[in-house]
Order: structure tokens, then sequence, then C-alpha cells
């Protein structure tokens, strides 16, 4: 584990605890941030009918809402040890890979995201799971950041989500906020390359991007292999576009498997499996 992770552990998770975010210990090295928005522009080129708020699992080849040729190296990305040193502080030394997408909200088109809960969405049991937030590009309130409400997530639960019908909208569902909650919400701004760790009960959304600079963001999705992923859910649709939960292939990253219920072959391709032994 990075020696500097570890040294400020602590604070680091008690803060997760508290707020349902956390900003990254650490930044990721430009090398690397530049090949992260090459891969995006290679995504994008080969998908051009796909919204670009709606590009999911870029690390897996075939199977979801898109064709991905730089598959391999997303799933590179995800695997970079400062990334999995943060979520190990946080949901422990045992992680599974089980999803990922591009949130990329054009310049003065971007959509808006409403208030949700990522649970919501998510056949995860028990629903323990860590969102890793990369800024490709800096985020601010005038491109649509993610905005948060800081402790949301304590209760545990998840509210109710009312239907939403707006075209300029990502989810089509939202949760109802009191004018306090609002008056509480935070901006979550990141530098590109920085990083952010967010619970799945965190209830957050973001405004649309009337800016004219272009808001991108790759989004990792690790729970504890002591947690279940549930295929039985089926296909899922977001702003349209369609995916299947059933044959989508999880990895352990990281550790040893702690729940037998867990499928590590379901979806997995020659030549591109980092199945457990």
């Amino acid at each position: 584990m990075n020696t500097r992770a570890y040294q400020n552990s602590l604070s680091f998770r008690e803060k997760y605890l508290k707020n349902g975010l956390v900003k990254g210990l650490v930044r990721l090295p430009r090398s690397l941030l530049s090949n992260m928005r090459e891969s995006l522009d290679r995504l994008m080129h080969d998908n051009p009918d796909i919204p670009p708020e709606s590009l999911i699992c870029p690390h897996i080849p075939y199977g979801q809402n898109h064709n991905s040729s730089s598959a391999k190296l997303w799933f590179d990305y995800i695997n970079h040890p400062d990334l999995l040193d943060m979520v190990e502080l946080l949901i422990g030394p045992n992680i599974v890979l089980w999803g990922s997408q591009v949130f990329c909200k054009p310049a003065s088109v971007g959509k808006r995201v409403p208030w949700h809960q990522d649970g919501q969405y998510w056949p995860i049991s028990p629903l323990v799971t860590c969102s890793v937030w990369v800024a490709l590009d800096g985020t601010n309130s005038e491109n649509g950041c993610m905005r948060y409400i800081p402790g949301s997530h304590r209760e545990r639960k998840i509210f109710p989500h009312q239907i939403e019908l707006n075209r300029n909208s990502v989810l089509g569902e939202e949760i109802f906020v009191n004018s306090k909650d609002l008056n509480d919400a935070r901006d979550n701004v990141l530098q590109p390359g920085e990083v952010s760790l967010h619970d799945a009960f965190l209830i957050h959304g973001s405004n649309p991007n009337k800016s004219n600079k272009r808001r991108a963001g790759f989004v990792i999705r690790y729970m504890p292999s002591s947690s279940v992923f549930m295929r039985a859910s089926g296909r899922k649709t977001q702003s349209g576009v369609s995916f299947d939960m059933n044959a989508r292939p999880i990895w352990l990253v990281r550790g040893k498997n702690e729940n037998s219920e867990n499928d590590y072959e379901i979806g997995h391709y020659e030549n591109y499996s980092l199945a457990p032994e």
C-alpha cells in the first residue's frame, strides 16, 4: 500500500464515514491522465450514437452498450495501485470491480443529473460500494460538477425516487430534497487528475454544463468481495440506452473472495480475464 496514503488513512476514512464523500489522497500522474483522455476520445469516436453521459463499462469490450476497442486500457486504469490503495482504506483489502462509466458533459449542452442515490440502481447485497470519480477535466460549478449533501448516506437506506420525465436530465428519477438540505449541498470541485470517492447511499446530482468547456469524468465501482453482485436484475436503461447486468463480468482485483455466490466467469472473454485462481 502507498505509504503516504497509509499515513493519512485515519482522517481519510473518518471524512468518508462522516460526509459520504472524500477527496482522494493522491493525484494521478499527468502522463496517466493524458492517456486516459486519449482513451476517452477513442471511445467517443467509436460510439458516436451513444450519449457521452451514458458510456457504460468501457473496460468491457463487448456486451454492454458500446464498442470499446480501448477496453484493456480502461481495465488497466481501473487497476492503478493508487486507486486500489484508497479504496482498500474504505472498504477493506478484498476488492471486486463490478462496473465503470464515463460521464462526459459536452460544453454548453451537457445534461443535468437529478438528485439520486446510486444504490437505487445497483444489484448488490449487502449494498456496500465505493465509487471513485476520476476528473479527466477540471470540474466546477460552471461546467456542472457533482453536488452532494454531506451526511445523507448515514441512515443507510434508499429514499423514494420519483419519476422525473425531462429529456435534458440523465436518469429519469429524482429524490425530493428540502430547502435545508439544498442549502447544505456542496460542490465537488476537482482539478484534472484529482479523484473523489463516495458512498452508494450518498444523495448527489449535478447541474447542466452551461460553460464553454467540457466536463469529463471516469467513475469506477468497487465492492468488497463479501457482497454479492446479483445478476437477476436483467437489463437496465439509462438515457434511452440499454445495458445488461445479467452478463456483466466482475473481477476480483485485490485480495481474496469472501462470498461463494459471486461468479467470476460469466461474461469473461478469452485473453481478457482476471478471474481468481
